[in-house]
């Protein structure tokens, strides 16, 4: 026999082998350790969906409310949503098992035998209708888990008399069964909810702190940019070889390493120095309420556009920004002198030099954080200056870091063109604001981020070398860091592209107009809404999200009261960019979409419409104490009744009212301390089982 039939007959014994141990092996589905049924127990507009569970001796599910931190796959009712009926966000469940998993290092949440859990929807139809929906859950024993089981549903619901909806209780606690040994709401889950409400409603935070916290947060975002930007300008053709050059001159001259390394950093205190007396000095003149209004002043926007859009151009290579040569001449002679006089000269001297490279920069960011307001360029100009400060010192206390600096070359040129396009592209969102606050319509949505692809995609042929500007060398081929970068933003553009037919684009949320400033808002195809659809009236707009909005104040109450609903009130602006990011992160997620299309009435306030108010509306209006504002446009309107009404003048700012038009109890909520699903929601529903009990 040769050795090639025993080469086969080796091979089908031993297929024959793992194969019968295959196909004897029982193949387990997670339908058989877990039977259900899925029924409707409706009373009048009120239906419980409720899923029996039969779980199979040594197996077990997730329960259904498990805490945000755990990874493991939870057990819902997920019901697709419709204008038919409102879904109660609640899950009810019995208490669930808790143990420890040493081996996964997380904490479980299990059921086992025989359970129940339910969710609760309200008609909102006088016609019967078919309601469907996924069970979902994942099986598991001591060894092993299951994949997950989804498996879809359908149940008739009769339709019921509308008016009854007034009296629904959107927040019962309970759901009304027959047996009363399967109650899914434990007294004890009741109890923590009612710490959790106390604690959420004790924990509400004043409107000034609210904002000094939101004040903060922006402050330390300048910072981090602006520390990035120093960074960035650090290389660039005129400042990179500058590094070596300095740092070798003060070690040398100096008498020995110590005062060498001091020297060093008294340069780049000097530095700190210079670019911090910039920003404060800015501050000092225009004020700090002057700056504040920058963001939604239309000429200074415009103004913004128009420098960005130089200093993108001088990046690009087409000329310089220098300033003149007598000041470099006098700074220069003057750093002979010695001491710390002739040091900040120096440093004086280099910030002149390199003014071709890092004035659009530090423009850039003087312009950004002016629309902070308050101490922002200060903030902007320390965190530049400490970035482009920091290699001085270090290189002067540790000088053998110089010989792994990279050589100065053709690839500074290529970061100050990158840049430059970026300086572009920011450019358009200082026309975008005009645009908005003018509500002129002339930058949409579409056409801002058809400019954004333009602009990415011709940077991405420039850094694969297919285009070249005045001042590049020649490249005889891409390092690995260029063609990662070309690359990377290559992958960028085509993110950008879905975002032409209504993709959200959240990546870049808050800089793009919002998806309601779009020649079509309801998406490519679409002739409306489905949000917007859905319990409008006559004096509604299309808003965040397609959802129907009143921007008249008295209009919105009279109809919250009209259908027995509160009143979410929505301080925000056209040009407020965490106003954009809030509406489309997590406005939009689920839970928080249903309640805002469903259980409220959104009144949307702009504070920054510059549309002008009939002339028997213009008053003067004190906000605070000797603060008087002259009010004669919409946003003037609107800003000085947050200020009097909340002592707020931050955006997003949301309140919940009763059908009176009074403010509930749960407070404020805003970006910083709501800008995510869980905080926001609770917050949501807070206020609308405060509603029901007021």
């Amino acid at each position: 026999m040769s050795f090639k039939n025993l080469n086969f007959i080796f091979f089908c014994c031993f297929t024959l082998l793992i194969g019968g141990n295959l196909f004897s092996q029982e193949i387990e589905f997670p339908e058989d350790k877990v039977k259900h049924s899925i029924t409707a127990v409706q009373k009048g507009c009120e239906v419980s969906i409720i899923a029996d569970i039969e779980i199979e001796e040594g197996w077990h599910i997730n329960g259904a409310n498990l805490p945000l931190e755990s990874f493991s796959i939870p057990t819902d009712l997920y019901l697709d949503t419709s204008s038919m009926f409102v879904i109660e966000d609640t899950i009810y469940e019995p208490n669930f098992e808790h143990v420890y998993d040493d081996i996964a290092k997380e904490d479980l949440y299990l059921h086992e035998g025989r359970i129940t859990i339910s969710r609760k929807i309200y008609v909102s139809s006088g016609k019967d209708f078919i309601l469907k929906g996924f069970f979902t859950f994942q099986t598991c024993d001591d060894n092993h888990c299951l994949p997950p089981y989804d498996g879809p549903f359908e149940l008739k619901i009769k339709g019921c008399d509308v008016e009854t909806l007034n009296e629904i209780n959107f927040n019962s606690s309970e759901v009304a069964q027959e047996n009363s040994s399967n109650d899914l709401v434990e007294d004890d889950i009741e109890e923590t909810k009612e710490v959790v409400l106390e604690q959420e409603t004790s924990e509400v935070e004043t409107s000034s702190n609210t904002e000094s916290k939101s004040n903060s947060k922006s402050l330390f975002f300048i910072f981090i940019i602006s520390f990035l930007s120093g960074l960035a300008a650090l290389f660039t053709p005129c400042v990179f070889p500058m590094v070596p050059m300095t740092v070798s001159f003060f070690t040398k001259q100096s008498q020995d390493k110590a005062s060498g390394i001091r020297n060093a950093i008294l340069y780049g205190l000097s530095i700190i120095i210079i670019y911090v007396l910039l920003g404060t000095i800015i501050t000092a003149v225009f004020g700090a309420s002057f700056l504040n209004s920058l963001s939604t002043n239309i000429y200074f926007n415009l103004f913004f556009f128009l420098l960005l859009i130089v200093f993108a151009i001088s990046f690009l290579g087409a000329f310089d920004i220098n300033l003149p040569n007598t000041w470099v001449t006098k700074a220069d002679s003057a750093s002979s002198k010695g001491g710390f006089l002739g040091i900040f000269f120096m440093a004086f001297t280099l910030a002149l030099v390199s003014f071709s490279c890092t004035g659009p920069i530090v423009g850039t960011l003087l312009v950004e954080s002016a629309t902070v307001g308050g101490i922002g360029p200060f903030v902007g100009m320390f965190g530049f200056s400490l970035a482009l400060a920091l290699p001085f010192g270090l290189f002067a206390a540790f000088p053998g870091w110089l010989n792994s600096l990279p050589k100065s070359g053709g690839w500074l040129n290529t970061v100050k063109v990158f840049l430059g396009f970026l300086e572009l592209a920011l450019a358009f969102k200082f026309l975008s604001n005009a645009d908005l606050v003018m509500q002129g319509h002339f930058l949409e949505r579409e056409l801002f981020i058809a400019i954004w692809i333009g602009i990415f995609l011709v940077l991405a042929l420039y850094l694969f070398g297919f285009i070249r500007l005045p001042n590049d060398g020649d490249i005889k081929y891409l390092s690995v860091s260029r063609s990662l970068l070309a690359t990377t933003v290559l992958i960028f553009v085509m993110y950008l592209i879905p975002g032409l037919w209504g993709a959200p684009l959240k990546l870049i949320s808050g800089f793009p107009p919002p998806m309601s400033y779009s020649e079509s808002p309801s998406g490519i195809g679409f002739s409306s809404n489905d949000n917007y659809s859905k319990n409008t009236n006559e004096n509604t707009h299309s808003g965040p999200q397609g959802l129907p909005v009143f921007h008249d104040l008295d209009e919105g109450l009279a109809y919250a009261k009209s259908v027995n609903k509160p009143t979410f009130l929505d301080f925000t602006g056209h040009a407020c960019i965490n106003c954009r990011k809030m509406e489309e992160k997590v406005w939009g997620e689920e839970d928080v979409i249903n309640i805002l299309r469903d259980s409220v009435v959104i009144i949307s306030l702009y504070v920054d419409d510059k549309r002008e108010l009939p002339e028997d509306q213009h008053s003067e209006q004190e906000i605070a104490p000797g603060k008087i504002i002259n009010v004669t446009t919409i946003g003037d309107k609107w800003s000085a009744y947050q200020a009097k009404t909340y002592k707020s003048l931050s955006q997003p700012y949301y309140r919940m009212l009763d059908k009176n038009g009074d403010d509930l109890s749960n407070g404020s909520a805003d970006y910083l301390n709501h800008g995510n699903r869980q905080d926001f929601l609770k917050w949501l529903r807070t206020g609308l089982k405060q509603y029901k009990s007021s």
